[in-house]
C-alpha cells in the first residue's frame, strides 16, 4: 500500500480564541464544495458543480450528562489534504484511489468534527479523546434537501406496527416518493437515495463499530431526513425463529456506551451527476477502518452449492434427501464436479432448540461429511442461529476450525443497535482468529465491516432470492432486481442467492416453497452473476436442476466471484442495468431490465477491448416472453464499432464473457 500525504495547516487556534465562523472545504477536483458553520452548534452545507445539493444541516451528539458535543467554545480548525492507493481485498476492482481534502473541528470539551471532501461526496464523524467514559444519549444527524425531492427509500418493516421497530431484517423493497410524504411513524434503513433536480444523492455510512447504525425518519413532513438510532436494549430474551433470535422487550433512553476516546460512524452524502456511478461505489469501503486481518491467505471467497433454497431437492438419488450425510455428500459431489468451492449446510444440523452448535443431530455425521468433503476437494461451511453461536462462540470456531470447517453463516441477528454491533465485530475477531469466513445472514446491511475484517466476505441484507419461496405475484422482483443495485449495493456485498433453473414469467409465477422458481428469464438468473457483488455467491438451486442444464450450470459455476476491475456501462435505477466486471484478462458482462421488454446497446469499446474479439453470449431466446427458460448461446465477432445490440424480453436478461 502506498501512501502520499499532503499537510497543510489552514488555521490553529488557541483554546483561549473562539474559532467561530464559517469554513469551505473543496473536493480535490473543486466540484464538491462544503460550506461549514460553526458557532452555537456546527452545521455543514454541499453544494456539487455550483447547484446546492444539502442545505445548512444540523450535526450534534448529545451526552447523557447534558454535554452537546458540536457545539462550544472551539480551539483549532486545520485543513489538510490526503491521497492514497488503496488495495482492497476480495472486491470488485484491484485498486482504489483515495483523494480527498479535510476539516477537522477541535472544540475546548475535548471532542472534534472531522469533514472529508472527495470527488463523488461528503462525509463526516466525530471524534472524543476524553478521559473518562460517557454515554452517548441521542445523535442529531440531520440531511435537509429544502424541496419535496423524490426519494427511493425502504422501511425497516412492512406495517410499522412491530412492538419493537428497531427490529429488522433490512431486506424490504423500494418505494419512490418525495421526501415529505414519508411515513412518519415509521423508519427506512440506509442507504437511501434523493434525485436532486437530476443528480442523485446518497445518505450512507461507514466504520459503525461499538455503535448503532443509522436509520431514516421524517416525523416532520418536512425535507429534512433525520438520523434516527436504536436505543440500547434494556432486556433481551430468548424467542424468534426456532429461539435463535435476541428478542428486545425495553430499551434504555440512551444510543451508546462509550470509552472516552474513540471515533464515531462516518456520516455520508455520496453524489452521482451520472446514476449508474452508484452502482460501482467504493466510498463506502473507502471510509472504513483497514484491515486487522494480518495473514489472508487462508480466505477464499467462491461458489457454494445451497441446499435450503431448493428444499433438498435431489431427485435422482436412491436415498430420501433431507438433513442426512447421503443429502449432503451428494451436494459435495455435485460442487467437486462442477468446480463449485464450497457447501453450505444450512439450518437443521444441530439440534433444535437446545442452541448448541456442538450438539448434532443424529441424521449427521459431521466428521464424515468434512473428510468426503476434503477428500473431493470442496469446503464446508455451517449455518448458525445468533443465539447458538453468541453463547460459545469462541468453543464453538475452535472445535469446527480443527476439525476443518471453512466458515460459517451466521443468521438471525436482525438488529443493529450497539450491542448488536459490537457482536458482528466481535464474531469477525474470533472468526478470523480460528480460520474462519463468515457469510452474516438476517444482518444489518453492511457498512465497511468486510474491509476491517476481510474474512467477513458477504452480507444478506437484501430482498434476495429466498423471497421467491413465498413471495405474492403481485411482488416485482424484476423491478427490484434492477433497483437494487444501485442503493443498497453502495453499502457492500450482497448474499441474494441467485442462480434458480426454474423460470417463470410474470404470469405464471406462484410461490412454492419445496420446488421454488424465479421471477424472470434464465438469462436474468445468469446476469445476476455479473451485476450482484458477492464474493460468496451461492448456487440456489438443486444439483438435479443443473444436471438438466448442464449449460447454463457449467457456466455459472465459472464465473469468477471477485474482481479486478468494474466498470457500470449503462443504467436507469428501476429500469435496467447493465454491469462489466473484469477477472484477469477476461470481461464478464451482465445486462438486467424490468418487466419492461428494451433493446440494449451495449458499447464494449468503453472497456478498451478490439473490434474483432470473441464475444460468448446467452440472451434472451425469441420465445423467453412465453417460456422464461428460452435462451441463445452463441459465439460472435466484436464488430468494428465496438456495439453489440441485445434484445432482452420482460424480466429479461444476458451475459457474456469476452476473451
Amino acid at each position: 500500500m502506498k501512501r502520499f500525504y499532503i499537510f497543510v495547516l489552514i488555521c490553529a487556534l488557541l483554546s483561549s480564541c473562539s474559532a467561530e465562523g464559517s469554513y469551505t472545504l473543496t473536493s480535490p477536483d473543486g466540484e464538491v464544495v462544503a460550506e461549514v458553520n460553526v458557532g452555537n452548534g456546527t452545521t455543514y452545507s454541499v453544494a456539487f458543480d455550483q447547484k446546492s445539493i444539502l442545505s445548512p444541516s444540523a450535526v450534534a451528539m448529545r451526552l447523557e450528562d447534558g454535554t452537546m458535543l458540536g457545539s462550544g467554545r472551539v480551539r483549532r480548525v486545520s485543513q489538510y489534504s490526503h491521497s492514497e492507493s488503496i488495495t482492497p481485498q476480495f472486491y470488485f476492482k484491484s485498486t482504489i484511489e483515495d483523494n480527498y481534502n479535510a476539516l477537522k473541528v477541535e472544540f475546548a470539551d475535548r471532542s472534534a468534527i472531522e469533514f472529508r471532501a472527495y470527488n463523488d461526496g461528503v462525509a463526516y464523524r466525530f471524534i472524543t479523546n476524553r478521559k473518562q467514559a460517557f454515554t452517548v444519549q441521542n445523535e442529531v444527524a440531520a440531511f435537509d434537501f429544502a424541496k419535496p425531492y423524490n426519494c427511493w427509500i425502504a422501511y425497516n418493516n412492512l406495517t410499522g406496527t412491530k412492538k419493537d421497530n428497531y427490529f429488522t431484517s433490512f431486506e424490504h423493497r423500494y418505494k419512490y416518493l418525495p421526501i415529505n410524504q414519508i411515513d412518519a411513524a415509521r423508519l427506512a434503513f440506509t442507504p437511501v437515495v434523493v434525485d436532486v433536480e437530476g443528480i442523485k444523492v446518497v445518505v450512507a455510512e461507514s466504520d459503525v463499530e461499538n455503535y448503532p447504525g443509522m436509520f431514516i425518519s421524517n416525523a416532520d413532513g418536512d425535507y429534512i431526513l433525520d438520523g434516527e438510532f436504536a436505543p440500547v436494549p434494556s432486556e433481551v430474551v430468548v424467542g424468534g425463529h426456532n429461539k435463535l433470535q435476541g428478542i428486545v422487550n425495553a430499551r434504555h433512553n440512551y444510543i451508546a456506551k462509550c470509552e472516552g476516546s474513540r471515533t464515531f460512524p462516518w456520516r455520508i452524502l455520496i453524489i452521482a451527476q451520472d446514476e449508474k456511478q452508484l452502482a460501482a461505489s467504493d466510498i463506502v469501503y473507502r471510509l472504513a477502518s483497514p484491515s486487522r486481518v494480518e495473514n489472508t491467505e487462508w480466505i477464499a471467497p467462491g461458489k457454494v452449492a445451497w441446499e435450503w433454497w431448493n428444499h433438498w431437492g435431489l431427485t435422482d438419488v436412491d436415498f430420501k434427501p433431507g438433513v442426512n450425510s447421503a443429502t449432503y455428500k451428494a451436494y459435495i459431489d455435485f460442487a467437486a464436479e462442477y468446480g463449485v468451492e464450497y457447501v453450505i449446510l444450512d439450518e437443521g444440523w444441530a439440534t433444535k432448540y437446545k442452541n448448541d452448535l456442538l450438539d448434532i443431530v443424529p441424521e449427521i455425521d459431521m466428521e464424515a461429511i468434512l473428510a468426503y468433503a476434503e477428500s473431493k476437494g470442496v469446503g464446508i461451511i455451517l449455518w448458525a442461529g445468533y443465539n447458538a453461536f453468541n453463547n460459545d462462540m469462541e468453543r464453538i470456531c475452535e472445535h469446527y476450525s480443527k476439525m476443518g470447517v471453512k466458515g460459517f453463516k451466521i443468521d438471525f441477528m436482525d438488529r443493529d443497535d450497539q450491542p448488536m454491533m459490537e457482536f458482528y465485530y466481535r464474531a469477525a475477531e474470533v472468526c478470523a482468529k480460528h480460520k474462519l469466513m463468515v457469510d452474516f445472514h438476517g444482518c444489518a446491511k453492511p457498512a465497511g465491516l468486510n474491509r476491517t475484517y476481510p474474512n467477513v466476505i458477504n452480507f444478506e441484507a437484501v430482498f434476495g432470492l429466498e423471497q421467491m419461496k413465498w413471495s405474492k405475484p403481485e411482488v416485482d422482483m424484476m423491478e427490484y432486481d434492477v433497483t437494487m443495485p444501485f442503493i443498497r449495493m453502495v453499502a457492500g456485498p450482497i448474499d441474494y442467492t441467485q442462480g434458480a433453473m426454474l423460470n417463470a414469467i410474470r404470469s405464471e409465477y406462484k410461490p412454492v416453497r419445496k420446488r421454488p422458481m424465479s421471477q424472470g428469464t434464465r438469462c436474468h438468473q445468469l446476469a445476476a452473476y455479473a451485476v450482484f457483488f458477492s464474493p460468496l455467491s451461492m448456487l440456489c438451486d438443486s444439483p438435479s436442476n443443473y444436471r438438466k442444464n448442464v449449460e447454463c450450470a457449467e457456466f455459472i459455476a465459472s464465473v469468477p466471484t471477485v474482481w479486478d476491475e468494474t466498470v457500470v456501462l449503462d443504467g436507469k435505477i428501476g429500469e435496467y442495468i447493465v454491469t462489466a466486471r473484469r477477472s484477469g484478462e477476461k470481461w464478464y458482462v451482465g445486462g438486467m431490465t424490468s418487466w419492461t421488454p428494451r433493446t440494449l446497446e451495449v458499447d464494449l469499446s468503453k472497456l478498451g477491448i478490439a473490434a474483432g474479439a470473441t464475444v460468448e453470449l446467452f440472451c434472451d431466446g425469441k420465445n423467453a416472453a412465453k417460456d422464461a427458460t428460452d435462451y441463445i448461446r452463441k459465439s460472435i465477432e466484436l464488430p468494428s464499432n465496438g456495439v453489440l445490440t441485445v434484445e432482452l424480453a420482460p424480466g429479461g436478461g444476458f451475459m457474456m464473457v469476452i476473451r
